[in-house]
């Protein structure tokens, strides 16, 4: 990069990505002269480091222009932590929330409000992370945590663990049910469900099918429990595979349940799942 910007005259900075550079509301800013020496050190990357494989186009977009007006490299920010252009892949930049500063004191603010947003997600994410090992039972708390950091075969421990800590099938069906209910019930900005907080319901579906639904007919199920099959039984390891239909006294079980205490996403899934016939 440093021998591309020493031939440089001056460098455009475009605030979108390589497909939008005539977007007219795009934020420009053109940098030449002296500070052509502080972008050089803000564009500096780690040796040999390789970043993002991601395929997004990333932006801001970066021209380097040489004296006659010739573009001479084309290079974009990829998620405001390294270059792209460079190479088959991303070149992790040294020091990004500095680039990210410089490019906000001269307009180009998306930048720093993306970065912004990316870690009032990381602390959502991380929040919410906590509140999954905290509901499951305390005895499964160690191999929970593990799992929730995709630790290599620990989803494995863990269902280990329930076998052995939980060796009776309804005692160890209602409490992964209980379990499994937590997505329902805990959102953040970036939606989605995280693919530990699954392990659960994975763990449930291990099981019989007829054991299943035989545990969760016996009596009554709880708020957690009710959570958790609603959720078990729109999910799409359970949709697409050839199960057994839902007993009718569980069904009207969840369609009250859902239809009173719950949030929008679970009515969606149930209306159009168990509780298809609520909109015929």
């Amino acid at each position: 990069m440093e021998r591309v910007l020493a031939k440089a005259a001056e460098v455009l900075i475009i605030e979108a990505s390589v497909d939008d550079l005539d977007r007219a509301d795009a934020r420009r800013t053109v940098v030449s002269g002296q500070a052509m020496t502080e972008l050089v050190r803000l564009l500096a990357v780690v040796d040999g480091g390789t970043g993002d494989r991601c395929r997004c186009r990333g932006w801001p977009t970066i021209l380097v222009f040489d004296t006659t007006g010739r573009e001479i490299a084309q290079w974009s920010l990829h998620h405001q932590t390294g270059i792209r252009g460079l190479g088959n892949c991303d070149a992790d930049l040294r020091d990004g929330p500095a680039l990210t500063d410089w490019l906000a004191e001269r307009g180009l603010t998306r930048s720093r409000e993306v970065q912004q947003m990316l870690a009032q997600q990381a602390t959502e994410e991380e929040a919410r992370r906590g509140e999954w090992v905290k509901a499951a039972p305390s005895d499964l708390a160690q191999p929970a945590e593990a799992a929730s950091h995709r630790e290599t075969d620990a989803e494995d421990r863990l269902a280990e663990l329930v076998a052995q800590r939980y060796p009776d099938p309804m005692k160890r069906i209602l409490m992964l049910v209980a379990w499994a209910g937590f997505p329902a019930r805990h959102t953040t900005t970036m939606g989605g469900t995280p693919w530990y907080e699954l392990a659960p319901q994975r763990m449930v579906l291990a099981e019989p099918t007829e054991l299943i639904l035989d545990v969760l007919t016996r009596a009554p199920l709880t708020p957690s429990e009710l959570d958790g099959a609603a959720e078990l039984f729109t999910s799409f390891a359970w949709t697409t595979s050839p199960h057994t239909d839902i007993p009718e006294s569980l069904k009207s079980a969840l369609i009250a349940h859902v239809t009173a205490t719950g949030t929008d996403p679970m009515k969606f899934q149930m209306r159009h799942g168990y509780g298809a016939e609520l909109t015929e």
